[in-house]
């Protein structure tokens, strides 16, 4: 995506982008980034720290914590509004993926936290990680959930290689 996909709020602080929906109570900040990819027959979803989904097009046995291949957007090209906000200590940052395949749709959550130290660069991959550690892939730390936290419907769709749409909302 490019910036001429964001459409910024009217009159107060929101970014949206990609269809996103609008939301905060006016009094801070909201911004979402959408993501799209499909899951992969590899897909175990079992790693227990970090949650991962990649613009690769493959995924092996060993990459436990990917649940999308073929992600249409990295975080080098988020949003600047999207980066700005989750550089807040404040930001509260909610993944939700939902996977649709054969007309059913499964979804989940996990909600983590923004950090100051959020570079943003990666140009592959995008990570969600229940550790503090910050490295150029990391989108969100401290998460209540990584990959083997996730619904196991929904890891099964994904091993179907279900369409998978990751929406990414950050709030300050």
């Amino acid at each position: 995506m490019n910036d001429a996909d964001a459409t910024p709020g009217a009159g107060d602080d929101e970014a949206v982008r990609d269809g996103g929906e609008k939301g905060g109570d006016g009094d801070g900040t909201t911004a979402v980034e959408r993501i799209h990819a499909r899951g992969h027959e590899h897909v175990t979803g079992t790693h227990g720290s970090t949650v991962e989904v990649t613009s690769d097009d493959w995924l092996t046995p060993a990459g436990d914590c990917i649940v999308g291949v073929e992600a249409d957007t990295t975080p080098a090209e988020f949003d600047e509004a999207f980066v700005s906000a989750c550089r807040s200590p404040d930001a509260t940052i909610t993944a939700e993926f939902e996977a649709q395949l054969d007309g059913e749709t499964v979804t989940d959550t996990i909600t983590a936290r923004g950090d100051p130290e959020l570079t943003f660069d990666g140009d592959c991959s995008l990570v969600g990680r229940t550790s503090e550690y910050v490295d150029d892939r990391t989108v969100f730390v401290g998460a209540d959930g990584a990959a083997a936290d996730l619904d196991r419907e929904l890891i099964d769709a994904l091993a179907d290689g279900a369409a998978l749409t990751l929406t990414l909302t950050v709030e300050r």
